[in-house]
């Protein structure tokens, strides 16, 4: 498999603060188109070989993460990194805004009835991350949730966001004591590239579909969403399960690296397909004379 030896510089551990005016969401020294969609293929081909060996063993999970804010292409990017994965060994869930039953419980719940088996890969596109960056921006979000001791904005706890983090960084270790392999990308995108986007969708009518003026209403709110991702991303990244910060202006370089990153990811786990004990492939071999014998 083919590596690039700087991935490490979108790997984001939450040793030193976090400012993403300091990432760049441009792509420097990427190959040629044509150089990075061969090597998307062969990852593609890569990543269907290590998931083929997950899913046989049954005994490490994997769960992906993509965050970003709209048009940064998530769904594009699940869609082509991802295509040649068996269908039967991958699960892609959308966290959208929670029903009345996901506000009955508490905050991961919904996620437990989603996530992945091991065995399986799993992808949230948008996650449980949502619960920590909408509700930020807009706090009002949080009077829904019928928390204790919350019945009006001035209720929510200055530490709040904090006790979350902690919430979701135990939670993610708890998934690493279980066997998975958590993976967390956040698609790094300009305003001026999110604008030009929305511009597209609005122009050619085969992208009228993906235009929704919520998403205009919410990029009015860019600079607090800038704010708040820098602060979720520095309290929940750790040496384990860092946050990898993809510059996503130019879509297929983001693809590249991230098919990077879950390939290289994913080689480290000790996969193989399950062994046959002797007794079992004699069975196998008596088997298979009565076959022959047919």
């Amino acid at each position: 498999m083919e590596q690039s030896p700087d991935l490490k510089q979108y790997r984001y551990n939450g040793k030193k603060p976090l400012n993403l005016t300091h990432w760049s969401t441009q792509a420097t020294n990427k190959p040629t188109n044509a150089e990075i969609k061969t090597t998307i293929t062969k990852n593609i081909k890569h990543l269907a070989s290590y998931q083929d060996k997950l899913y046989a063993q049954s005994r490490y999970g994997v769960l992906i993460i993509f965050q970003a804010l709209d048009a940064a292409g998530k769904d594009s990017m699940i869609c082509h990194i991802l295509s040649g994965v068996n269908p039967e060994g991958i699960v892609v869930n959308n966290f959208k805004t929670p029903s009345k039953q996901d506000l009955a419980h508490d905050f991961l719940w919904r996620v437990h009835q989603v996530f992945p088996r091991r065995g399986q890969i799993g992808v949230f596109n948008r996650s449980y991350y949502e619960d920590v960056l909408v509700t930020q921006v807009h706090p009002e979000i949080l009077l829904n949730e019928d928390l204790p001791g919350i019945n009006q904005l001035n209720d929510i706890p200055t530490d709040f966001f904090t006790t979350r983090y902690q919430d979701l960084r135990h939670f993610e270790t708890y998934a690493n004591h279980c066997g998975y392999l958590v993976l967390k990308f956040f698609l790094h995108l300009s305003q001026a590239e999110q604008k030009n986007r929305f511009a597209r969708r609005i122009e050619l009518p085969d992208k009228n579909w993906k235009f929704s003026e919520a998403d205009i209403r919410e990029a009015a709110f860019w600079p607090k969403y800038q704010q708040v991702y820098a602060d979720v991303l520095q309290h929940t990244a750790t040496d384990t399960n860092p946050w990898y910060i993809i510059p996503a202006d130019d879509k297929w370089h983001s693809r590249l690296l991230v098919s990077q990153i879950i390939n290289q990811q994913l080689q480290q786990l000790p996969l193989a397909y399950p062994t046959t004990s002797p007794q079992r492939r004699e069975e196998l071999q008596q088997i298979l004379r009565q076959l022959e014998t047919k």
